[in-house]
């Protein structure tokens, strides 16, 4: 199988394609991010679904890249009868969604195959091929695939193939476009035009700055990334593209990340409202308001694309997993978690929102009231933790954390926007739990914060402590916590979450380390003043990315591969961050995006 950092992602802003180096599209899901995948041979083998487009026999391609800042991909190949180029992309939707491949002689001539192997449900189902004209229809059940070429294309063991050469100069068009089987035949778009037009959206998209200098290629391509897993018609960014690549080749932690999580709210914002894209900053928010419109008890951790909140778990014993890593499950049963840290970072991304002038007439500050007073009964239970942890609740140190941040938004919210609001009550709740963090979240021997109340355990959450505002930088026990943590719970110079070993998660085996807690400790290395630290460390975090720039959940430095599902937000939102922080040094706090926020402890 590919490695997983084999792959580039092609996506339509509703849904996604990877493809690996061979020219082979592993996954994708038709019409949405979370539908089930016509491609899925990303978590078996070709049988589950594929399309290959290359010179025949399969070769690995001799380079590829992004054209500028895009989502079109170019991958090519010399060979030893000449050299072609397959430019891949997904136009933006019309009312279908359409994959394009252009084939392309550059010198000399090429054999190539094209291979198209379509399993609709994962895998699990075989269509109907028909001819249609100068098409091919696909059908099965609620779904169609309509497929056109310009070369000759003849059926082959549950495959639609087509052998063809190109030669310098000649130019092959690809159309793939799915649609519901009982409507009527969706419109093909010109493959050349569309070609033109998507380039034109991306160059169009990118207007506006983003960082300076050495690092601006990669906040630039982690900016197309993050756009590109953007749900267009809700404005949910999901954290995934994928489910179920493991974070442990061959083990058990294999889960479904095709939704979008509260937790994400705050870095979606800042890495937006940093980077200049105001629309995508408030679509966010318009989104994060509807969805946890309602009872503040029914707050979920996650949530589907529109919103949807039920995402039952389920396993699909068919498939065989990536490199044998079972199961493949869909779905995640995590969205019934008790995780009280998602107040917090509602309240804080809304506050972070108002501070950039993201607020409506009909603004949402009856809602945030009443998530506040839902805290207000309820932070002091034991819950299951930022990281989701299956094993029995605690008293996490970050969860009581974001807890005080919900309740400092609001005494704020109050204190510089003029909203009304039992602003005194708000005080005393603050007090109260930073009472309770610094009597209980420090362990008395180390003198460090720790994972939960009475563990000594440590914890890469945190080093969110002085970004969210609850003690400075320099505050001697943030210095120790920071200092401990890269020192004890690291490999390679990398963070883990957690000692899995030692933090009873509920769960078989290990893991690889999170690439976003290596990013937030380029944030508190840079905030305690060890920058040149920083630095290095994010110039390593950079060369762990693919040749195009993407990066998974996590990082295997032993085997010194990619683990998890991929492309990840959560690793490519503090990328963008971390290097505005280096770079400028303003915005290093969650609730600001000027770098002018007074501190607001108490004492």
């Amino acid at each position: 199988m590919a490695k997983i950092e084999d792959y580039a992602l092609i996506g339509d802003l509703h849904t996604a394609a990877l493809v690996d180096r061979t020219g082979s599209i592993d996954w994708l899901c038709f019409p949405r991010f979370d539908s089930p995948a016509c491609f899925a041979a990303l978590l078996d083998t070709p049988d589950a679904g594929r399309w290959r487009l290359g010179p025949s026999g399969g070769a690995r391609s001799t380079r590829r890249r992004y054209r500028g800042a895009s989502l079109v991909l170019e991958t090519e190949w010399d060979t030893p009868d000449g050299t072609v180029r397959v430019t891949d992309f997904m136009p933006q939707r019309g009312n279908h969604p359409d994959v394009v491949r252009i084939v392309e002689g550059l010198e000399g001539e090429v054999r190539m195959t094209s291979e198209l192997t379509l399993r609709f449900d994962y895998g699990s189902i075989v269509p109907w091929v028909r001819r249609r004209g100068d098409e091919l229809e696909a059908v099965a059940g609620p779904d169609s695939v309509w497929f056109w070429t310009t070369v000759p294309v003849e059926g082959r063991d549950l495959s639609s193939v087509s052998d063809f050469v190109v030669r310098e100069g000649e130019r092959v068009p690809f159309v793939l476009t799915w649609g519901r089987s009982h409507e009527k035949v969706p419109h093909r778009p010109d493959p050349f035009h569309a070609l033109e037009d998507t380039l034109a959206f991306w160059q169009d998209w990118n207007r506006t700055e983003t960082v300076e200098g050495r690092w601006e290629e990669a906040v630039t391509r982690s900016l197309v990334v993050l756009k590109a897993m953007t749900y267009a018609p809700t404005g949910g960014i999901v954290a995934a593209v994928t489910t179920s690549l493991p974070e442990e080749l061959g083990g058990t932690r294999n889960w479904d990340y095709r939704y979008c999580w509260l937790r994400d709210a705050t870095y979606t914002l800042q890495a937006m409202l940093l980077s200049g894209h105001l629309e995508e900053a408030g679509a966010w928010r318009e989104w994060l308001l509807r969805t946890v419109a309602g009872d503040p008890g029914d707050l979920q951790i996650m949530y589907a694309l529109d919103g949807t909140r039920r995402l039952p778990e389920m396993e699909l014993p068919w498939l065989k997993g990536y490199e044998g890593s079972s199961p493949v499950r869909i779905g995640n049963e995590a969205v019934d978690q008790l995780q009280l840290d998602v107040w917090g970072e509602v309240l804080d991304s809304l506050f972070l929102a108002r501070q950039a002038g993201l607020e409506r007439q009909d603004d949402s500050w009856n809602l945030q009231k009443a998530l506040m007073h839902h805290l207000e009964a309820r932070w002091q239970e034991p819950d299951n933790g930022l990281w989701e942890m299956r094993g029995p609740r605690r008293h996490f140190t970050h969860s009581k954390v974001m807890a005080w941040v919900a309740a400092d938004r609001m005494v704020r919210s109050v204190e510089e926007f003029g909203l009304p609001g039992p602003v005194q009550r708000w005080r005393r709740v603050r007090e109260e739990i930073r009472a309770d963090v610094l009597a209980n979240g420090i362990s008395p021997t180390t003198g460090t914060f720790t994972q939960s109340y009475g563990s000594d355990n440590l914890d890469a959450s945190l080093l969110l402590i002085p970004r969210v505002g609850f003690l400075p930088f320099d505050d001697p026990r943030v210095v120790a916590t920071v200092e401990a943590i890269q020192r004890d719970l690291t490999e390679d110079g990398f963070v883990l979450r957690y000692r899995t070993e030692e933090s009873a998660d509920g769960l078989p085996g290990s893991e690889g380390v999170f690439l976003a807690c290596s990013f937030w400790m380029v944030d508190a290395l840079h905030g305690i003043g060890r920058t040149d630290e920083a630095r290095e460390l994010f110039e390593r975090l950079l060369s762990l990315r693919n040749d195009v720039g993407l990066l998974s959940e996590e990082y295997d430095p032993v085997s010194r591969r990619q683990l998890g599902n991929f492309p990840q937000a959560f690793s490519h939102f503090p990328l963008v961050v971390a290097a505005h922080h280096l770079t400028s040094g303003e915005g290093e706090r969650s609730d600001d995006v000027d770098g002018h926020v007074e501190g607001h402890g108490e004492g």
